[in-house]
């Protein structure tokens, strides 16, 4: 049994400002590309299919192209909820896809649902577990089971009877830990105090493969048989040293697993770049790599530079972020506490910090004389 394993879609998502639907689109593509070359007998999506609850038009168009291309192909689509969807959304229609080979289970109704595909090994059951609050499990699994994220996965998988000496599979969409050690994680990801939201490795200790979905890093946590698919494109600046890929897993008889990534290469890689802005905007510099790339840009110049931004985008158009890194701005960064009291701060001081925290770079001149006419208008028309 062949099963391709993603997740973390996030359809529809913006970075800085950038829709990221032209680069999802190539990214399905090239996904829909290896399923014909793969051929699995199944396709599994971990969660978070859209970035949000109430997804835009052309989000909902381009999951369904890349679905019903899918069905065209005769794989079937095993599919949960995540966190960032609308578990009642996903449920829409269900029962009429259901009929052309793709399961969607959008919101927990008390129970995990399941599937059985076959192959010459027997039976593979494969369940599904929707992304799970303990709120929302409450009303099906009671006060008592459901205290913690742990305890309310726990309790729903035992809805589930599992025939030991059979090959079970789930996909499932949580926070997951083994003991004290902790996935790695990335910035567009939510993070909870204290770790409230972890549910231990062992709650899955009944099934062959868990695929996973939440976290945008491929990777394994506790057993090689649980594992984040990861996001198929890069979605912050966090994951820029991140390889995207597939998982295909691949189950023979119980008990003999073999797990290959497939390697995704997007339309536009998401990258930082770092030094003086001659050398960042230096032709032959730039030549070195795709310039209609993602661009964090750092940098190093001590003196002030005139429209950085504009200078920078000239050469990279897709700049999602500048940041400076040199004397002078660590020397703004520092001062004594009564220096940062608010009251001692002129209006003009307290406007350039803002603007930094907000935007992460200083003011350019021309911003800040503006900015000087401004607060003066203001303090004329007050008096």
């Amino acid at each position: 049994m062949k099963l391709l394993h993603l997740a973390d879609l996030h359809i529809g998502k913006r970075v800085c400002e950038f829709s990221m639907l032209e680069d999802q689109r190539a990214i399905l593509n090239q996904i829909l590309k290896i399923a014909q070359d793969v051929r699995p007998d199944a396709v599994l999506i971990a969660g978070d299919l859209y970035d949000r609850s109430i997804p835009v038009g052309q989000a909902v168009t381009l999951l369904d192209d890349f679905l019903t291309e899918l069905a065209l192909q005769s794989i079937p689509v095993f599919a949960i909820s995540g966190n960032h969807d609308s578990p009642e959304r996903l449920d829409f229609g269900s029962r009429i896809m259901r009929r052309n080979n793709v399961t969607i289970a959008g919101s927990f109704q008390g129970m995990v649902p399941h599937a059985v595909l076959t192959d010459e090994f027997g039976p593979v059951h494969i369940y599904l577990l929707p992304f799970l609050r303990p709120a929302a499990a409450r009303p099906f699994l009671g006060d008592e089971q459901t205290d913690s994220y742990d305890h309310t996965v726990r309790a729903a998988l035992n809805t589930a009877v599992l025939n030991p000496d059979e090959r079970n599979v789930l996909v499932a969409h949580q926070f997951v830990v083994s003991g004290s050690a902790e996935p790695e994680r990335c910035e567009s990801e939510t993070v909870s105090v204290g770790g409230l939201d972890s549910v231990d490795v062992s709650a899955f200790d009944g099934f062959d493969y868990v695929a996973l979905g939440h976290l945008h890093g491929p990777q394994r946590i506790g057993r090689p048989s649980v594992r984040y698919a990861g996001s198929p494109l890069k979605y912050s600046f966090s994951e820029v040293h991140q390889k995207k890929s597939v998982t295909v897993v691949q189950l023979r008889e119980k008990g003999n697993l073999e797990l290959t990534r497939i390697p995704l290469k997007p339309l536009r890689d998401m990258r930082e770049i770092k030094g003086p802005i001659a050398a960042l905007t230096d032709p032959e510099t730039a030549a070195g790599a795709n310039r209609e790339d993602y661009i964090r840009a750092v940098l190093t110049d001590e003196k002030e530079i005139a429209d950085a931004v504009g200078k920078l985008r000239a050469v990279y158009p897709n700049l999602m972020q500048i940041d400076f890194e040199n004397k002078r701005m660590s020397t703004e960064h520092t001062g004594t506490a009564a220096e940062g009291d608010p009251s001692r701060k002129t209006p003009m001081q307290l406007f350039e910090e803002f603007y930094r925290d907000r935007n992460a770079s200083p003011m350019s001149a021309q911003e800040r004389k503006i900015m000087e006419e401004v607060i003066e208008h203001a303090g004329r028309d007050a008096t």
